[in-house]
């Protein structure tokens, strides 16, 4: 993480005992499970701690920027809280209305996270309702997801991790994989936009 030399980071399933060297890390108040937050954002910036827009995220100001790390639900994931609904897609349009509400009057947003959705390609961790619903939150706040082309680990599928920043904004995507000596750390790969904001 610290070779991609990004300014802020957007982290998901994240450790109590999490720390960046020289980056702030500002936590979901949630927990996911014991010892495990949701979401949470990191900086290398001054950064103010924002409410979380919803139980499975995290949400700072980072100058003019608001950035949103966010778990959306996954197919498997039931009935628990944070989600709500009897449907995949009912979840997810729960989630993301949630989501709407908090977000829209953010000047500068960058929002991004472990989706659980591809957005191109084949769906597998979630549901193409759930797609759409993610789609509609990503047009109605006017962003792009550079990361939506981008492959997923397993080959043959697009990535569930995204990042969206303002549509007109120029960003290029890449995909970390995350592997060290060979080895798998995660099922999940990092993913980096590189923009001008």
């Amino acid at each position: 993480m610290l070779d991609a030399d990004c300014d802020v980071w957007l982290l998901t399933e994240v450790s109590e005992r999490t720390s960046l060297p020289g980056y702030a890390v500002s936590p979901s108040q949630a927990s996911m499970a014991r010892r495990r937050w949701w979401a949470a954002v990191a900086s290398r910036q001054p950064m103010a701690s924002s409410p979380d827009p919803h139980p499975a995220s995290a949400q700072a100001q980072v100058g003019a920027t608001t950035y949103v790390s966010s778990v959306l639900p996954w197919k498997s994931c039931g009935a628990r809280h944070p989600w709500v609904g009897a449907r995949h897609a009912d979840k997810t349009k729960h989630v993301v209305d949630d989501l709407l509400l908090r977000l829209r009057a953010a000047d500068s947003l960058v929002w991004g996270g472990d989706w659980n959705h591809a957005l191109a390609g084949r769906e597998y961790a979630g549901s193409q309702g759930g797609r759409r619903e993610v789609a509609r939150a990503v047009e109605e706040l006017g962003l792009v997801v550079p990361t939506s082309e981008l492959p997923h680990p397993i080959e043959g599928l697009r990535s569930i991790d995204h990042i969206a920043v303002r549509e007109g904004s120029a960003a290029r995507a890449r995909r970390v994989e995350a592997t060290h000596e060979g080895k798998r750390l995660s099922d999940h790969d990092a993913y980096v936009v590189d923009t001008d904001l």
